[in-house]
């Protein structure tokens, strides 16, 4: 249970691929609860009708603020500087 909670109250910046090839980010503190809300329809608005989408980035970020800062810089990235990102990893 331990590694639940503390997966649940840190925050995680991630990029998900769409089935039709193109990418939404986002940050949230539940990454599977979140991946499962876009792939039933239920999550951000660009991404329904595009389902099913695969989790392709994940990073971690010390609190809301630097989430959603980085996740305003990933966003700002071409679509080559997304994919150079993804396969750094």
């Amino acid at each position: 249970m331990g590694q639940s909670v503390h997966m649940q109250s840190r925050w995680w910046v991630y990029i998900v691929q769409c089935a039709d090839g193109t990418f939404y980010t986002g940050c949230t503190t539940d990454i599977r609860r979140r991946v499962n809300e876009h792939n039933t329809g239920v999550g951000a608005k660009y991404v329904r009708g595009r389902e099913p989408v695969k989790l392709v980035f994940l990073e971690s970020a010390r609190d809301r603020s630097a989430a959603q800062k980085r996740e305003a810089e990933i966003k700002k990235m071409s679509r080559t500087q997304k994919i150079a990102l993804i396969e750094e990893v």
